[in-house]
């Protein structure tokens, strides 16, 4: 199956600087209409029921990156590929993990809560696992598989991106959603809409571009992804279980870690500065990004169907959100 990859690691993707504008902008406009919904009620919450939100950080930022270590040491799958999966893995939850939680019948106000501690925990912990976990894989490459990885790891210079791109767009939307309440009411919903919509027009103007490398890689590249994303929604499913918080919890737990946040994971990618377009990272990020949505609606529609049984633990209550 490998052998279809044979080469993504040489693989360097073009883009005009026009293109990535366009990226860094609709990525900014995703925050900004995510950060919209947050209170500042929600910080409170998570102080007056901590157990599920501290089990969401560690979840996210902990168990996540370190399960897709060792997922990318049995695949062994190109290197590009593998530091790609290392990567999403290292991102913050996605932008629709609030709306599939809504669909599932989750703890929608557990799921804003931690969107908002991840997005902004995400500018120290997106570039301090990936260095730590991108870092291992190097070593391990270099000793065991004997690969000279073409990647350098520039933790300040990532820190600095993340910061901008999510740190910056998410206060500004905070403060708007807060300050200006019927601003951020009328305009929530035709800005999330928007964003979206921009955000999949330029990962599939992407593919477009690319379509002759990604043609031949889009079989296993596809393996790939499946595997992940099933490991990620798995695994916050299973600390919940293990922690025995509710199911509703559970579900929210499982959603926030298994979508992660592909467009921030390909504006890191395509900067000049960190990656350069490497194309086995791109190529498993724009993938992750489509994939991530399907599947999401998927488990939405499945888990709506079954009744989500409050039990054991004192949760957020949906309540507080609004």
């Amino acid at each position: 199956m490998y052998s279809l990859l044979e080469g993504i690691d040489n693989i360097r993707l073009n883009f005009s600087e026009a293109s990535l504008l366009f990226m860094n902008i609709t990525l900014a406009a995703i925050m900004f209409g995510v950060a919209l919904e947050i209170k500042i009620q929600n910080f409170l919450d998570i102080i007056r029921y901590p157990k599920s939100a501290v089990l969401g950080f560690i979840s996210q930022f902990l168990v996540l990156p370190a399960l897709t270590f060792g997922l990318v040491i049995l695949l062994k799958p190109p290197a590009s590929v593998a530091m790609g999966m290392i990567l999403i893995a290292a991102c913050p939850g996605g932008n629709i993990s609030n709306f599939i939680s809504s669909l599932s019948k989750a703890n929608v106000a557990l799921s804003v809560s931690l969107t908002a501690v991840a997005t902004l925990s995400a500018t120290l912990m997106t570039p301090l696992n990936f260095a730590l976990w991108g870092g291992m894989y190097v070593r391990y490459s270099e000793r065991a598989l004997h690969l000279n990885i073409p990647i350098e790891i520039d933790f300040f210079q990532m820190a600095q991106t993340v910061f901008i791109l999510l740190g910056a767009p998410l206060l500004l939307g905070m403060y708007v959603g807060n300050r200006f309440p019927s601003f951020a009411k009328k305009y929530l919903k035709p800005i999330k809409i928007g964003s979206v919509i921009l955000y999949l027009v330029f990962i599939f103007g992407a593919l477009y571009a690319n379509l002759s490398f990604f043609t031949a890689s889009i079989l296993p590249l596809s393996i790939l992804v499946f595997l992940l994303n099933a490991q990620t929604l798995l695994s916050g499913y299973i600390v919940g279980t293990i922690a025995r918080v509710s199911r509703a919890d559970r579900r929210t737990l499982s959603i926030e870690t298994g979508i992660q946040n592909s467009g921030l994971a390909l504006i890191l990618i395509f900067n000049p500065k960190l990656f350069d377009g490497n194309g086995g990272m791109a190529f498993m990020a724009a993938w992750w990004g489509i994939w991530q949505m399907v599947s999401g609606l998927i488990l939405a529609a499945i888990l709506s169907r079954r009744k989500s049984i409050e039990v054991t633990e004192a949760k957020i209550p949906v309540s507080d959100s609004k």
